[in-house]
């Protein structure tokens, strides 16, 4: 929670885990959070698959698994393209889209490192910046 202190906005990119979690996210900014396939029960299927934040002049589309990306982000005038799933942390660009992978912010998965990214949105290039969280602190 220290690490999104300050910030407007949340993108949660799915594998919520807890209801309370987005209540706790919600206490520090709003929050978009998209449903990922550990986020089951009522509460997880009120979530979206896929959701489009307009920030500023960007258009961001948010899904889980990118390999079920359904549209054609240039064709959609889409600047932003945020999943998760992987937990991974990443960035890459194509065709002037910028694609970023948070990573996990929740318990350590996989061996990766328990992450979250930031990304100024006041300048452009939008710079992205992954914060590393210490295992097991959720505060």
């Amino acid at each position: 929670m220290r690490a999104l202190k300050g910030v407007d906005l949340i993108l949660h990119a799915g594998d919520v885990g807890a209801p309370e979690i987005l209540a706790g996210l919600r206490a520090i900014a709003p929050v978009v959070a998209v449903r990922g396939n550990v986020d089951g029960g009522e509460w997880g299927q009120a979530l979206p698959l896929r959701e489009v934040v307009v920030v500023g002049r960007a258009r961001i589309y948010m899904l889980h698994i990118l390999q079920d990306l359904d549209i054609d982000p240039v064709a959609a005038e889409v600047d932003m393209v945020v999943s998760g799933h992987s937990h991974k942390p990443g960035q890459s660009e194509k065709n002037g889209v910028l694609y970023i992978n948070p990573g996990s912010a929740g318990p350590r998965r996989f061996q990766m490192p328990v992450t979250i990214a930031k990304v100024d949105m006041n300048t452009e290039p939008w710079t992205v910046e992954f914060v590393q969280l210490e295992a097991g602190n959720k505060s």
